[in-house]
């Protein structure tokens, strides 16, 4: 009897294949996202219920609001790009050939990948300039330019993901989604 071949072996153990490290660092802002998600319903509950029942809300409870959806944003971001989850208005779609269709995916990737270097640097001069002043917040005295710093890498790290993906459509179009 013949052995089977090794391409069905390769089928079989795929489910079974530990991903990469990679894949670990290219999730792990998406579940820091989503603890801190969490997180922020959590205080939601908590503050509604002491607010209610108490008439004790939490003081800080605004300032980490907007920290929280600063983090669930910008860590969802690269990810978010990569996969190409982002909302697109399709309407000029018909206008376009398959080749077309696939070069102007190409230059939008590559030029928003080069435009939001701009935002990046802007950011950061800006937390910079947060550290320099001291700038801290109104209730929690939590220094301003750590979410700016965090804000600036990630929108930095997002760029990167864009030029990459852009080139992934260049050399691998057959392995870029969306």
């Amino acid at each position: 009897m013949a052995p089977e071949p090794e391409t069905d072996l390769n089928q079989e153990l795929e489910p079974l294949r530990q991903p990469s490290v990679w894949h670990y660092i290219a999730v792990l802002p998406t579940w820091i996202a989503a603890a801190v998600l969490f997180v922020l319903m959590f205080m939601t509950f908590a503050d509604v219920i002491l607010r209610s029942a108490l008439d004790n809300p939490i003081e800080y409870a605004s300032e980490l609001t907007r920290i929280f959806l600063a983090i669930i944003v910008f860590a969802s971001l690269p990810l978010v790009s990569w996969k190409g989850g982002h909302i697109v208005v399709d309407l000029m779609d018909p206008l376009f050939s398959r080749r077309m269709g696939q070069l102007r995916d190409i230059v939008i990737d590559l030029v928003c990948g080069v435009i939001l270097f701009w935002p990046a640097k802007r950011v950061l001069d800006l937390a910079e300039r947060a550290r320099d002043f001291g700038d801290v917040t109104e209730y929690m005295g939590f220094p301003q330019f750590i979410i700016g710093w965090f804000i600036a890498a990630f929108t930095a790290l997002t760029a990167v993901v864009f030029v990459l993906r852009g080139l992934a459509r260049i050399f691998y179009p057959d392995k870029v989604r969306g």
